[in-house]
């Protein structure tokens, strides 16, 4: 029995949903707020400097950065818009410190934790939070798709009545409220990748459905900066708001890039999806990165292009991005050029030696995944109970050896980003920014007759011969760094698909990630590890299933959008980054796997991540809306909203996990919990 795209009534199709390619990417800074300084001696704020301001946007010049993103003027905020969070005797007295003497400001400063003030700070602190609310406006009204706003003071500390942590007013809560309020908004996530709790963002939305807080920080059982219980994995909201707080505690330094991304894979992508937000921002703190004083972690700067892209799949691509804190100024300027190119939707950049996360954050995950299990659906059939994480008693030193990391390699991009070939009854489907090939070289028709002789010697018929010059064509684009990606329309998916795996083994890349959506056998040879298939099918494919061959039988004609994602983000996403393929290859067999044109959509988007965005999509049988939705998810366009998602039935639950299960001890970033975890994960 075939399978079929889905056009049901309550999916919408690709002709319902806009593939609009929005270009730009906003760049807000003021010199202005680089003029407040520490103006005493206090060995916890010296660490907070206005170089932190000026070394990034000097980065961003460099690299010609600043020349490629949209302007965007800040301004000052109104009392009118700082009152959404703070009191007004807080306001008030906040605006006496530009009249204070010296030994007024420290006596004011005093009765707050590890911050300062200074005769400008409150002009900068409104500068700061007018920046936000410009990247929300020119966001929301589409002037821009996405953007940065390099801002100082920082924000995500404060509290209604209370300066905290180098922080005035808190700039990312502002906005938030300033968002729904102005742009009737019903759910924001709010990203917090900065190294310490930002316990005033948690104050201010923890009874709040509307608003989907995650943060990362380094805890220590309590035992790091700001020290508080209510940072733990355990609170998880109030009355209304309950689940909607996220707090994932590392206890031990060290943490990498890999478990940054388990993070991302087991616990914020998964509730995101099914939250739906409709606009998303990042507290973007990059003590995170490795080198920091303050956070003594081992993730590369390149780790935030990575994340940065993940995110961009949510909220139909709106997402504002906020500087908090980041005290190592050479991974700090490094780490906001990557997030921002990313923004700009270079390609992504490499990152090798991705594996199982560590031990301790196998249990910082397993138990915030156990907290929340009982409020969102994606983790509702785990049944671990909480564990006592085995760093409680110990306490891991923190070490003060001059680090040294390479610098990050260029993110060059080929001058096309996606080509294809593809009937021309269905060219008027692309977006504008997809180049048509038409004619193809003579060197590359010869060398689809090579592969034709060597492996297709029995294929005479004249649309198979073209099929064969088509996907060699533009592999050979590819490989030229000529074009980043391509789309061919296909007459038949195996022989197109041989072709495919043969050349690139040969001339592209040692290693070939086949995504696969149908229910037959895949003529690929998965034994010697150079192609991992994730196959997305109906039905169990005959043969013995390897390492690198993960069949996800789903059981429904009509795939549900939540089993889907789920087995994207729990299984293909994970593999595909430790794989680390030169490669992608996504293939649609005619009519295939009742797959909803937009969640189609979606995973073409993640996968932009990997391979630096080397893909190559090759469908058959496809109508113009798989068609369309493909060749824009390519060429950079946000994927559009799947909507709040229902919990994913039992028995597809049944099967991912079964997979997941089978597969975690070769491929650790699979690993969600400590009970399967190997001594990989219990060595770091």
């Amino acid at each position: 029995m075939p399978l079929h795209i889905s056009h049901s009534l309550h999916c919408s199709s690709a002709t319902e949903t806009s593939f609009t390619i929005m270009s730009g990417t906003g760049l807000i800074y003021d010199e202005e707020m680089t003029r407040y300084k520490l103006l005493w001696t206090d060995p916890v704020c010296k660490i907070e400097v206005p170089e932190r301001l000026t070394v990034s946007y000097d980065a961003l010049k460099c690299k010609g950065l600043d020349r490629r993103c949209v302007g965007v003027p800040t301004r000052q905020a109104t009392d009118e818009e700082i009152l959404l969070v703070h009191s007004k005797e807080y306001l008030e007295a906040v605006k006496q410190t530009p009249y204070m003497t010296l030994e007024d400001l420290l006596t004011f400063t005093q009765q707050y934790g590890d911050v300062y003030f200074h005769p400008n700070i409150y002009h900068c602190a409104k500068l700061a939070v007018g920046a936000a609310l410009q990247l929300v406006d020119n966001v929301m009204t589409g002037n821009v798709r996405n953007g940065i706003a390099l801002v100082r003071p920082p924000g995500h500390h404060s509290q209604r009545s209370e300066a905290s942590g180098f922080c005035v007013f808190n700039n990312v809560a502002i906005a938030t409220l300033y968002a729904k309020k102005h742009y009737n908004l019903n759910r924001v996530l709010i990203v917090d990748w900065d190294i310490h709790h930002g316990q005033g963002v948690q104050y201010c939305f923890e009874e709040d459905s509307s608003v989907l807080y995650f943060s990362w920080h380094r805890y220590e059982h309590q035992r790091f900066w700001p020290n508080l219980a209510v940072s733990d994995y355990d609170r998880v909201g109030k009355g209304k708001g309950s689940g909607f707080n996220i707090n994932l505690p590392w206890n031990k330094v060290g943490m990498s890039n890999s478990d940054y991304l388990a993070a991302f894979f087991h616990i914020l992508l998964p509730i995101a999806y099914e939250f739906d937000p409709e606009l998303v921002f990042v507290c973007a703190g990059f003590d995170s990165a490795i080198g920091d004083p303050e956070g003594h972690m081992s993730a590369s700067p390149e780790i935030f292009g990575h994340l940065t892209h993940l995110l961009m799949s949510l909220a139909g691509g709106r997402l504002c991005v906020v500087l908090e804190a980041g005290y190592n100024l050479t991974s700090l300027a490094q780490s906001v050029c990557q997030t921002v190119q990313t923004l700009l939707g270079d390609p992504t950049p490499v990152l090798n030696d991705v594996g199982p996360p560590c031990h301790s954050a196998l249990e910082s995950i397993h138990n915030v995944r156990a907290a929340h299990q009982r409020k969102w659906g994606c983790l509702k059939h785990m049944v671990s109970p909480v564990l006592e994480p085995s760093t409680k008693r110990c306490r891991e030193e923190e070490t003060n050896e001059h680090l040294v990391w390479p610098e990050p390699l260029p993110r060059d991009a080929p001058p096309v980003h996606t080509a294809a070939l593809i009937p021309k009854e269905l060219e008027d489907s692309l977006p504008e920014a997809c180049q048509r090939l038409a004619e193809k070289s003579p060197k590359y028709i010869e060398e689809a007759e090579k592969i034709r002789n060597k492996h297709f010697q029995d294929v005479t018929d004249e649309k198979s011969l073209q099929c064969i010059q088509d996907v060699i064509s533009l592999l050979e684009k590819v490989k030229n760094k000529e074009v980043r990606n391509g789309l061919v329309t296909v007459p038949d998916v195996f022989i197109s698909l041989k072709c495919a795996v043969e050349h690139a083994k040969n001339s592209l890349s040692e290693r070939i990630l086949l995504l696969f959506v149908g229910d037959d056998d895949v003529p690929v040879d998965t034994t010697d590890g150079s192609v991992l298939l994730v196959q997305i099918c109906r039905k169990e494919p005959e043969g013995v299933k390897s390492l690198y061959h993960v069949p996800v039988c789903l059981n429904k004609d009509v795939f549900s959008s939540a089993s889907v994602m789920a087995a994207v983000l729990g299984l293909l996403l994970p593999l595909a980054y430790e794989f680390n393929p030169g490669l992608v290859l996504q293939v649609v067999e005619e009519g295939s796997g009742g797959l909803e044109v937009r969640v189609w959509a979606q995973l073409t988007s993640l996968l932009q991540g990997v391979a630096q965005g080397t893909t190559l999509a090759l469908l058959k049988g496809c109508d113009r809306d798989m068609v369309k939705a493909t060749g824009a998810s390519l060429s950079g366009a946000s994927a559009p909203s799947l909507g709040p998602l229902d919990p994913p039935p039992p028995e597809d639950v049944e099967v991912i996990e079964a997979q997941r299960q089978r597969l975690q001890q070769r491929w650790g970033l699979l690993l969600n919990t400590v009970s399967g975890s190997g001594t990989d994960s219990q060595n770091r």
